[in-house]
């Protein structure tokens, strides 16, 4: 294998040719024979009874095929929920139906009414405007503590209230929790806002329906991050399809965030319609209606109390947590506020005791579900603004404060409070490396300079640690998964040599068809150029659990070992055979079989062709062909873990923040492909800033969604951003996969927003602004009134 390959070179991406060139296979790129087109009339009131639907001036119009309401879908099963949260009584969450299409009520705009099919899609979209629907306004209900006070308007009648549960972790902790709060040297309180979010992916979302007549097959294309979840889930619980008569494939995929993890109605509509007209019906969403239709990200309002000891350090945390789950639940939503953040409240620090509530509300706002880190920005978030606070209320460096607290090398394995071991670690160091990369000790200076020339500077800590490739099966199924979390593969090798990997995790921008192939490769000793990575097909790849929390390399890439490990065992014998020997003595190196001690050898090409072509070897003894499959559930969680350093300056002024300088510095275990994993965290902290700068989804009592474009939606640009200093140098490798990994995809979307609001609470202060906290995004006019109000 040439040096510049394999496990720790920078390969360069091989799918981006086609990306770069515009040869990529994108959902919408596919265009079948008789297809038909969808267009979605979505309600235009948050909540209202529908009276009636008059379709016939619509059905009318040349080129219309059909039209569908809900009366089209008796007898067909909701949107389900994936995970189901038990709450602090021991009583299962509340949980409604979630139609296709809105059955009498519709409970938020965007919420899908009816469907015109048309010969194209913009004759669809003018039948759309040409339906009737008569609808009885109700109140709306948006501000979650509203919506779970005494006489609120219920989302949904049928249930007893809009608190769709109430979690408490770990109830057994409360009292305890409680007493220690109560008896502290200190305590420190933070109320604050995790502001509502639209993952904004390049790609927005695309439903192609197929169905043949002659074997009663079902073909779904769709932007989706784990095909075979939409295969289980639309097949078994929506339409009724048996999985052997339902292929998903999802091609090219332009991004996800966590948006196109869920299975959504519009996946099932135009499945369900290809049926029922016998031709291919295609759905692509325009932006504005992305807006209204993809789950949203976040929003949560909470309030969290750190007691320290009086010599500061941490003894209690107890938080207390409304959750927006909007007007329905979506695939993976109850598990965000609960298990992927309550799990995570005990961050890098030594906390003996902690007690997280979360109540989870029904709105008449868009379905909320998993963002980018899900659960794990919001309680790092939490965590680490009131860690600042306390740090200023104690007159203590926040480095310092951090580093009195963190969890020592020597203690990993580490039981946290929160249910969790944390298997391996140096919180020290990456603070260490932060703090020499932000040549730290000459801040000061910098900060005269600013304020020379009018601004303020301030400098902002995070420490975030995160659960990646959430597992084992066995144990989120008792936290209410409704699936398991493993990872499967296929690797199948060719007779010439070449291997084909197929895989049940999925790429939409992560890199996997060059990672993947780095793995393989670098087992074998071979060019990564003879390694094919297969994904995104039901049809071709076997049951996996897709692509989301990090969990790719480290779940998916350890099935891949697993099954490549098969492969080899079963190749030794072969060239054991071939060099009569015992295959306990076959070593592998660069491609070559060996006997060991000896000058025996045979190249893996002929071990392969002799696989295929099996003149010279006992049969009985080994059967012909080389293809293994492995499915791999992991032991634990991975845990990555970062110290993330922001500084800005601030124009007193006009309250503008500049980001000018942002260090990350990330412990994953090994990396497969540095370059790789450097763009990934350039990515989620841009994101990152963009939640704790620019980005909020605002919707206004009537619940109407007052920032549904990118006119009033504030996206990231270039100019909003700094040239990051990402290193990953800091490497303890996971101790629980068989390539120590850890994952990387999140990691700058969760450390970025609390490191940047640190930043800028401190330039104020040092300002002489005592401003104590200030709500996402830090525009300038709320940066600009927090500072009046302290004035």
């Amino acid at each position: 294998m040439p040096k510049d390959q394999g496990i720790g070179a920078s390969s360069k991406r091989r799918e981006d040719v086609r990306f770069l060139t515009g040869t990529g296979n994108y959902t919408d790129d596919i265009n079948l024979v008789n297809q038909t087109y969808a267009h979605f009339l979505r309600s235009d009131v948050a909540h209202g009874v529908i009276n009636g639907i008059d379709a016939s001036a619509a059905e009318a119009m040349d080129g219309v095929v059909r039209v569908f309401t809900a009366k089209d879908f008796e007898g067909v099963g909701g949107v389900p929920c994936g995970w189901q949260v038990t709450d602090r009584h021991g009583q299962p969450m509340q949980e409604p139906k979630h139609p296709v299409l809105a059955e009498g009520k519709v409970r938020h705009v965007g919420d899908p009414i009816a469907v015109v099919i048309a010969e194209t899609p913009e004759l669809a979209r003018d039948a759309a405007e040409a339906i009737d629907v008569d609808i009885t306004e109700l109140p709306a209900v948006v501000d979650m503590k509203a919506a779970v006070a005494e006489g609120a308007p219920k989302v949904h009648d049928d249930l007893t209230s809009n608190l769709c549960y109430d979690w408490g972790f770990v109830e057994e902790n409360r009292e305890a929790v409680d007493q220690a709060i109560k008896n502290a040297a200190h305590v420190t309180t933070l109320e604050l806002v995790n502001n509502r979010l639209v993952a904004n992916p390049m790609e927005p979302r695309v439903a192609v329906g197929d169905y043949n007549r002659a074997n009663d097959e079902h073909t779904l294309y769709t932007t989706s991050q784990n095909p075979h979840v939409i295969r289980l889930l639309m097949g078994a619980f929506v339409l009724g399809i048996p999985e052997h008569k339902l292929r998903v494939v999802a091609p090219d995929v332009g991004g996800g965030f966590g948006t196109k993890i869920f299975h959504y109605a519009e996946e099932a509509f135009v499945t369900f319609a290809a049926k029922a007209i016998n031709r291919p019906v295609k759905w692509t969403a325009s932006r504005s209606e992305a807006f209204i239709s993809d789950a949203h990200g976040r929003d949560h309002v909470t309030k969290i109390e750190l007691a320290l000891d009086a010599d500061h350090k941490f003894v209690a945390l107890r938080t207390d947590t409304y959750a927006n789950m909007g007007a329905y639940l979506s695939t993976f939503a109850p598990s965000v506020p609960t298990w992927l953040h309550g799990t995570l409240m005990a961050g890098n620090y030594i906390t003996p005791l902690v007690y997280v509530n979360v109540k989870a509300v029904f709105t008449n706002t868009v379905p909320v579900d998993a963002y980018r880190g899900a659960g794990r920005p919001e309680a790092t978030f939490q965590l680490e603004r009131v860690v600042d606070k306390a740090a200023r209320e104690l007159g203590m460096d926040p480095a310092e404060l951090r580093r009195l607290n963190f969890i020592k090398p020597e203690q990993f394995p580490y039981d946290t409070p929160v249910a969790v071991t944390y298997d391996t670690g140096n919180y020290h160091a990456t603070l260490d490396k932060a703090l020499e990369l932000t040549d730290y000790a000459s801040f000061d200076t910098r900060a005269a300079e600013s304020k020379a020339r009018g601004k303020l500077r301030g400098f902002g800590i995070a420490h975030y640690i995160e659960a990646c490739g959430i597992a084992p099966s066995n144990l989120v199924g008792q936290l209410g998964a409704r699936a398991g979390l493993y990872e499967s593969a296929t690797v199948r090798v060719n007779a010439t040599g070449s291997i084909a990997v197929m895989t049940g995790s999925h790429s939409h921008g992560q890199g996997h068809e060059t990672t993947f192939a780095q793995v393989v490769a670098d087992m074998i000793g071979i060019d990564e150029s003879q390694v094919d990575i297969v994904h995104g097909d039901t049809a071709r790849t076997p049951m996996g659990m897709g692509t989301y929390g990090s969990r790719s390399i480290a779940v998916g890439g350890s099935a891949m070992v697993r099954a490549a490990e098969k492969v080899l065992n079963k190749a030794k014998k072969i060239a054991a055979h071939l060099m009569e020997a015992a295959d306990a003595d076959i070593e592998l190196k660069d491609g070559q079989f060996s006997v060991a001690g000896t000058d025996k050898s045979v190249a893996w090409g002929d071990v392969c062709l002799a696989a295929y072509v099996p003149h010279n070897y006992p049969l009985e003894e080994i059967e012909p062909g080389l293809e293994e499959t492995a499915f791999y559930d992991p032991a634990n969680f991975t845990y990555p873990s970062g110290a993330y350093f922001c500084e800005v300056e601030v124009d007193p002024g006009t309250g503008k923040v500049e980001v000018v300088g942002f260090t990350a510095a990330d412990d994953f275990g090994n990396v497969i492909n540095p370059m790789i994993v450097e763009g990934q965290v350039h990515g989620g902290v841009a994101q990152g800033i963009g939640q704790a700068m620019l980005e909020n989804c605002v919707y206004d009592d009537n619940g109407q969604l007052l920032s549904g474009s990118y006119m009033d939606y504030a996206m990231p640009r270039a100019s909003d951003l700094p040239m990051f200093e990402v290193d990953h140098s800091c490497q303890t490798p996971c101790t629980h996969n068989p390539l120590g990994v850890k994952g990387c995809g999140e990691a700058g979307a969760i450390g970025s927003p609390p490191a940047l609001v640190n930043a800028v609470i401190d330039a104020l202060h040092r300002g002489g602004y005592p401003v104590e906290h200030i709500d996402m995004p830090l525009s300038p006019s709320r940066v600009w009134n927090a500072m009046q109000s302290v004035k």
